[in-house]
């Protein structure tokens, strides 16, 4: 089948999908322009911070994006093309994207404080240390699996020249940008330009720091790399977020932006056929297609941590409430035609009906290039620019999960009607900043060297159950303002019934193959514990969430 035709189909329904169901909930459930957002009303210009529209969407695209949508897509096209498609579009207009902007709508609406805190005021003080509990896990398994990925993709290893060479380049340009980024977040802070003169200025700094990443590459080893990303992640997540996390993502996002719209074109020009079957079996070597297929794709149609980012970070930076719908629900469709981009990716460059050889990101930045290449844009030069983007967004999100972390530890902690400048001696200590990210980056290090590939099965079911908590809590939150909630249900129950099955599998799996698997048995030892512990966990909390929301009790 024509690429041409399934990306348009693919913008025409996501573009639709917007327009119609985004804005129906956003009428449905109230937004309005006239309430102080917390930005405004709890300003502390660390994590409070009134910003404009166009960076707060670069600083949440670009977060939410990481390798999900690229990976997910590439690796789920075992099943066939048409159930890859069809997930992406109806998942992300239906499930992914209700999500991400229910869950910024609740934050907005109770002081910009996260999922963990909703649930406290809704469900009780029990089922938020819970929740809580489950995304301080959770936060160490993203940054585990991103941290190896990122220093993987920076380090050389000397096995392959031409691999060596564009990790260097990505991994100088991702330098300069970081740098970059804290002279840009104290520019836009102090002069507080207009948004052209932000673009230009943006685009500028973009083309300065790829032409010099690419002239002046520098090489440093994969273990080197993964201290300096840890140590990177440590600064970055106690630093405020108009000095680095904003600018950095903003400058990024032109990036993102412009990977995908050289892509749109390129697959428009080259008009690739998809050389994969329209569908395989139900059963393939990769396991059964439910729950498989829907925790594999994850952030290409729904994923937990899309919720954390929007409740934990972008939601403290929201100026007005008309800017929830394109920061959340808009950003999460453009990750929806990320994966439609992905899978014709990987379908233009499938011979025989089979997934070439190579890790996802090498099938991507080797198949977008080749469309560029129609463009006049040398391969070599484009293959380097896609590496970047797709290091990019594996970076962007590492600094704001652990910032979700670091946040979630302490919000386990401390109470609502505790006083900050009078806590107890132990408290003051375990809820410090730099305490608090050590107690996250500790623990994600020792997983980190274990490998992302042994636990990325177990963070991808983790993620996806994170989103029935995040549905659930939201359930309960607009009942109990009175407001529409019907549209949380199937989303909610169906991501339970795929993350419970495939946690289960994984656990027994492993206790089945133990010891006997390619697998270490520090992975499968972690795999067992983590994921019974994720079960006990979201099992306890979405039967408090259930309890709250099938309730007669009277909405207050």
């Amino acid at each position: 089948m024509s690429g041409i035709l399934i990306l348009t189909i693919a913008i025409v329904a996501l573009v639709l999908g917007y327009v119609f169901y985004g804005r129906y909930l956003a009428k449905k459930w109230g937004a309005d322009d006239s309430i102080k957002t917390p930005a405004y009303e709890y300003r502390d210009d660390l994590d409070y911070v009134p910003t404009k529209k166009q960076v707060v969407f670069g600083h949440q695209f670009a977060s939410i994006a990481g390798a999900g949508p690229i990976n997910g897509p590439i690796q789920a096209a075992v099943f066939g093309w048409v159930p890859v498609f069809l997930w992406c579009v109806i998942g992300g207009i239906f499930f992914g994207a209700v999500q991400d902007y229910s869950s910024m709508f609740a934050s907005v609406r109770n002081k910009g404080k996260s999922i963990g805190f909703i649930i406290e005021l809704y469900v009780g003080k029990v089922g938020k240390r819970l929740f809580l509990l489950f995304v301080y896990l959770f936060s160490i398994l993203v940054v585990a699996a991103f941290a190896d990925i990122v220093a993987k993709s920076f380090g050389v290893t000397g096995a392959d020249a031409a691999i060596d060479l564009a990790n260097s380049q990505v991994a100088c340009t991702s330098t300069l940008f970081i740098v970059v980024a804290v002279a840009f977040g104290f520019y836009i802070k102090h002069f507080n330009p207009s948004s052209l003169v932000n673009t230009i200025v943006s685009i500028v700094l973009l083309i300065a720091c790829v032409t010099i990443g690419c002239l002046l590459p520098f090489s440093l080893s994969v273990g080197t790399w993964e201290y300096l990303v840890f140590a990177y992640i440590l600064i970055a997540s106690v630093t405020p977020v108009w000095a680095l996390l904003q600018p950095r993502d903003y400058l990024n996002s032109y990036l993102l932006i412009f990977m995908i719209i050289a892509a749109v074109l390129g697959i428009f020009v080259s008009n690739p056929t998809m050389e994969l079957p329209a569908f395989t079996a139900f059963t393939t070597s990769a396991g059964s297609m439910f729950p498989i297929l829907f925790v594999t794709i994850a952030c290409g149609a729904v994923s937990g941590f899309h919720s954390l980012v929007s409740s934990e970070t972008a939601s403290k930076q929201v100026e007005k409430e008309s800017d929830m719908l394109p920061i959340s629900y808009g950003a999460m469709l453009i990750e929806s035609l990320l994966g439609i981009i992905a899978l014709i990716a990987v379908g233009a460059i499938s011979a025989g009906g089979n997934i070439p050889a190579g890790t996802p990101s090498v099938i991507f930045a080797t198949a977008v290039s080749g469309f560029l290449a129609k463009l006049g844009i040398p391969s070599a030069i484009s293959f380097t620019l896609i590496s970047l983007a797709v290091s990019a967004f594996a970076l962007t999100s590492l600094d704001s999960v652990a910032r979700v972390g670091r946040l979630s530890w302490q919000e386990l902690f401390l109470d609502e009607e505790d006083d900050m400048n009078n806590l107890k001696p132990w408290k003051k200590i375990i809820t410090n900043k730099w305490i608090a990210t050590i107690l996250v980056l500790i623990p994600s290090y020792i997983l980190a060297k274990v490998g992302y590939a042994e636990i990325w099965a177990l963070f991808g079911s983790a993620n996806q159950l994170l989103s029935v908590l995040a549905l659930a809590a939201v359930a309960v939150y607009l009942k109990k303002v009175k407001k529409t909630n019907k549209m949380m249900f199937f989303p909610m129950f169906f991501m339970l019934a795929v993350t419970l099955t495939a946690l289960v599998q994984l656990v027994w799996k492993n206790i089945v193959s133990f010891g006997a698997s390619s697998i270490s048995v520090t992975g499968q030892t972690l795999q067992i514990i983590l994921g019974v512990l994720l079960i006990a966990l979201a099992i306890i909390v979405v039967v408090k969430c259930c309890q709250k929301l099938f309730s007669k009790e009277e909405a207050k």
